[in-house]
């Protein structure tokens, strides 16, 4: 929908375990790299996040200003978001759409840290 290329923040958390191991260092250095070569580092910044709290929805990719979400990404989803970045379209199969504000950790991670006793992140 947006007719100008992005301006503003790309967050990809890769704190904890849950994100890195899905690959989301990957994913970061890769939409890094891409928004260079496109031209548009001056405009975008893609930084490494701390947890978003929505773990084993992950790899997961906070847009700032913009408040889009993508959850899942994979290093192969990355040309998809380089085009949203670019000016193109939401990419709908990965947006990511919580169903309430805050943590939302799947039942997985859940079950892990009440076995643990500990936060897994």
């Amino acid at each position: 929908m947006p007719d100008a290329p992005y301006r503003g923040q790309v967050l990809v958390c890769t704190y904890g375990a849950w994100c890195r191991i899905e690959g989301s260092e990957e994913v970061r250095a890769a939409l890094k790299q891409g928004v260079k070569d496109a031209g548009l580092a001056s405009e975008v910044r893609v930084t490494k996040s701390g947890c978003l709290g929505q773990c084993g929805h992950g790899p997961n990719v906070a847009v700032w200003p913009e408040n889009v979400w993508y959850h899942r990404v994979k290093l192969q989803d990355v040309p998809d978001l380089l085009a949203h970045l670019k000016g193109g379209p939401v990419v709908e199969r990965l947006r990511y759409r919580p169903a309430k504000a805050g943590s939302n950790k799947t039942p997985e991670v859940l079950a892990k840290e009440a076995k643990t006793g500990a936060k897994v992140e």
